[in-house]
């Protein structure tokens, strides 16, 4: 064992054996005319010699045994608490942005290819629905619409024609159903007339049999020209449909140009602030580019980061508080993100509570989720390293204060700033908390 004490001791035995066998060997050349009285000296010097080593090994054992002296620790360095028994809340934080809601965002897209000519308003200003941003300008849409009036002139007037047309016909129609009831009425007279005739011997029954084919044919004619009309009329009701449907067309192609032509001239739509206007004065954009973007920020979400090994307790609905480094809102879990990306979970959180001055979109803040609430358990603040349920080393002080022993811990569910203890520990025992890592091959420590 490489120990200083231990090898100090060692050569001192040899130096003083040295010394004390050269004080022999003099006194034995010197010593020669008594020599009962030199042997007695001798002898006397030996146990002296050997009652030295002995005591020097003894103490040499006794230092070899005694235990290194425990470190020192600084207290001011160390961060300490006390073990409590009562109500533990069960909570878990993570970071976080302010984001707008997403029923209160408006993305401006481009609907047709243009180009900006004009910016009227910057990021940061408030806008209302009728506020204009940018213009933009393209001459096709602006052709484009001109033909779409034409059309619908066009469809429009093909409706009138077909309308006058189809009404004609109708009348020609119905003339001819009239000629046809006419006859038919006036056979069934004839008819009617030949048949007393015949009856009082008057005319034969070949005139009479003549009479009344007629009448039965104009019966016939007169239901086929009844039907014929019904048909002309459903006929002409389609034909217009027809027409209304290629004028609807022409209105909605127009409706869609116009709408192309409002849309250069690029509007807020609603009333927020303008957060975004990613172009510049000249600049080609093609359709679907987002041009603006405007939020209201009042209507705004947190957007917690949670570490996965933490969010598998978070539920819809559990309340929650984010920290805006302004002040404090109170909310609720309204969606939690299945997937993980980068170790973490988001967990949205919907802000029931006024928002503090400056708050905005893209603001950085802390979030706090309560999990649930544990009634009488023991717990003691969260050590710098140690996972819930499972077995850890602290260091206990001592009743002077002075001292701290290194005890294992079994741990249970943890808090954000607390943790339970299930084994090790009792109500007002006092741990050190604080990162202990230095002293890992020792188990006493003193604090001075």
């Amino acid at each position: 064992m490489d120990n200083p004490g231990v090898n100090c001791i060692a050569n001192a035995l040899i130096n003083k054996a040295e010394e004390w066998s050269s004080k022999c060997s003099y006194l034995h050349r010197m010593d020669i005319s008594r020599p009962d009285i030199r042997q007695k000296k001798v002898r006397r010097q030996w146990l002296t010699v050997a009652a030295a080593v002995v005591a020097l090994a003894g103490i040499a054992i006794f230092v070899m045994r005694l235990k290194p002296a425990a470190p020192v620790v600084e207290r001011a360095a160390v961060w300490t608490d006390t073990v409590k028994r009562g109500p533990l809340l069960r909570q878990v934080r993570g970071p976080g942005t302010l984001v707008p809601r997403e029923d209160k965002i408006r993305l401006i897209p481009a609907e047709t290819e243009a180009t900006v000519v004009r910016i009227r308003v910057l990021p940061g200003a408030k806008v209302e629905p009728d506020t204009l941003l940018m213009d933009l300008v393209d001459p096709q849409v602006q052709q484009e619409l001109l033909d779409a009036q034409l059309q619908l002139k066009a469809a429009q007037a093909d409706y009138t024609n077909t309308v006058a047309k189809l009404q004609s016909d109708l009348m020609t129609q119905k003339a001819s159903a009239a000629t046809v009831s006419a006859d038919h009425n006036q056979a069934k007279l004839q008819a009617a007339t030949d048949k007393s005739l015949y009856d009082l011997g008057v005319i034969s029954g070949l005139t009479f049999s003549a009479s009344k084919g007629k009448a039965d044919e104009l019966t016939t004619r007169n239901d086929l020209e009844k039907q014929r009309l019904v048909l002309n009329e459903k006929a002409i009701e389609t034909q217009l449909a027809v027409q209304q449907t290629k004028v609807a067309q022409a209105q909605a192609l127009l409706g869609l140009k116009q709408k192309q032509l409002d849309a250069l001239s690029v509007r807020a739509g609603i009333s927020g602030v303008l957060v975004d206007l990613p172009h510049q004065v000249g600049e080609h954009v093609a359709p679907g580019t987002t041009l603006a973007k405007v939020v209201q920020p009042d209507q705004l979400k947190a957007s917690l980061k949670i570490a996965e090994t933490q969010a598998r307790d978070i539920q819809i609905g559990q309340p929650a508080e984010v920290d805006t480094h302004n002040g404090v809102i109170s909310g609720k879990v309204m969606r939690i993100d299945p997937a993980v990306q980068n170790g973490t979970v988001t967990v949205d959180v919907e802000l029931a509570g006024a928002l503090p001055q400056g708050a905005r979109p893209d603001l950085s803040v802390d979030g706090t989720i309560d999990l649930d609430r544990m009634t009488d358990v023991l717990f003691v603040g969260r050590p710098a390293f140690g996972n819930e349920n499972s077995t850890i080393s602290l260091f206990k002080l001592g009743p002077d204060g002075k001292t701290a022993v290194r005890v294992p811990v079994k741990v249970g569910r943890a808090s954000v700033n607390s943790i339970q203890l299930l084994e090790g520990l009792q109500d007002g025992d006092t741990v050190i908390l604080s990162d202990m890592s230095r002293w890992d091959n020792t188990d006493r420590i003193r604090l001075e």
